[in-house]
């Protein structure tokens, strides 16, 4: 018996990025903020990572109320119905509940059921890991528009007293709509990850010695009647970040700037092609090092965000790519390099035509 031919969804020759949307919380933590907590200064911040100030969340905003306030700016930008998604990414390490996703709630919040919707945890590089898998599912005919988010709440996960990463990190969402296009608009993406590294960039707990701790305490409690452990000794327990910062630097500095040159080879571009760089806003030395190894003409708009809101992970290209082109309107349609790399250790590059 024959095997009847299957149909398959037709495939689209282009994509691009259609709108962008941001949040950015209202609090703003400066470096004198910061040295009440670490042994530091606004100039010693200032000078070894180009921080200014960053942007933190209050309690009561969590990270699905942010991606929300930026995926309605992206939507609105983009001209597109939440009903019309036919997929919602969520890019985000600091969604604190393992299950549901934040995806699927913040799919529902927007009206966009019963659009598929899964969360992404790639650290500072998901955002372009959610642009590689919106392209393939626009390409694909799987979806026809695609909502990407990035989003963290990095305070919830943050030591104050950590002077490793903690200073670094804020708070904040940025969204895009990925659609199809009668142009390319998106280049072959670039990624990948070095599990090797995985230490360099890590969480001091897991959520199974938090188990373990309370039922230990807790048991102490109703066995033999001592008290229980004292609330900051119970707070010290709960998972932070923790960052080797020379290996890290290291790392980026010599080796982004190579999948960087990879992104740029694999679109059939040059430097010299380019509009804006958009790298992840990790620190302004990354920045500045990659900026030269990559030769980047004079003309080239480089996103400096970190100036005023810190490393956002996951939130950064899209926070960077907003504030430019609100900025630099003039920007619009042209190219842009964007890389993401981090926790993990992943990475991921592409370049795009700005919405």
């Amino acid at each position: 018996m024959s095997t009847p031919a299957l149909q398959q969804a037709p495939l689209r020759d282009y994509t691009r990025i259609l709108g962008v949307g941001a949040y950015r919380p209202e609090v703003i933590v400066t470096n004198d903020d910061v040295v009440q907590w670490i042994d530091s200064s606004d100039e010693w911040i200032r000078q070894r990572t180009g921080i200014v100030t960053r942007h933190r969340a209050p309690r009561d905003v969590s990270v699905i109320d942010m991606a929300e306030a930026a995926a309605r700016e992206a939507l609105a930008n983009a001209g597109i119905d939440a009903k019309q998604l036919g997929g919602v990414l969520v890019s985000t390490v600091t969604h604190p509940y393992a299950t549901p996703s934040a995806s699927a709630q913040l799919a529902d919040r927007l009206g966009a059921t019963p659009a598929p919707a899964y969360d992404i945890s790639a650290a500072c590089a998901g955002y372009c890991y959610g642009i590689a898998q919106a392209d393939a599912l626009v390409h694909a005919g799987t979806a026809e528009y695609v909502l990407v988010v990035g989003v963290e709440k990095l305070s919830d996960f943050i030591d104050n007293s950590d002077r490793t990463i903690s200073f670094l990190l804020g708070d904040g969402a940025g969204a895009v709509v990925v659609g199809p296009s009668t142009t390319a608009g998106i280049g072959p993406s670039v990624w990948g990850s070095d599990g090797s590294k995985h230490e360099s960039i890590r969480m001091t707990r897991s959520l199974i010695d938090i188990r373990d701790y309370s039922l230990g305490a807790l048991a102490a409690s109703e066995g033999d009647g001592e008290a229980a452990d004292s609330d900051a000794e119970q707070a010290s327990l709960w998972p932070t970040m923790r960052q080797d910062g020379p290996t890290v630097f290291r790392w980026a500095v010599w080796e982004m700037a190579k999948v960087a040159q990879q992104a740029l080879d694999a679109a059939g571009i040059s430097a010299d092609d380019l509009a804006a760089f958009l790298p992840h806003q990790a620190n302004i030395r990354i920045i500045d090092e990659m900026v030269k190894q990559l030769k980047l003409p004079e003309h080239v708009s480089v996103a400096r965000d970190i100036v005023d809101a810190g490393n956002t992970s996951a939130a950064s290209i899209p926070l960077a790519m907003h504030r430019l082109l609100k900025e630099q309107p003039e920007l619009s349609g042209g190219l842009a390099l964007q890389i993401g790399f981090g926790a993990g250790l992943v990475f991921g590059a592409q370049v795009v035509v700005l919405p």
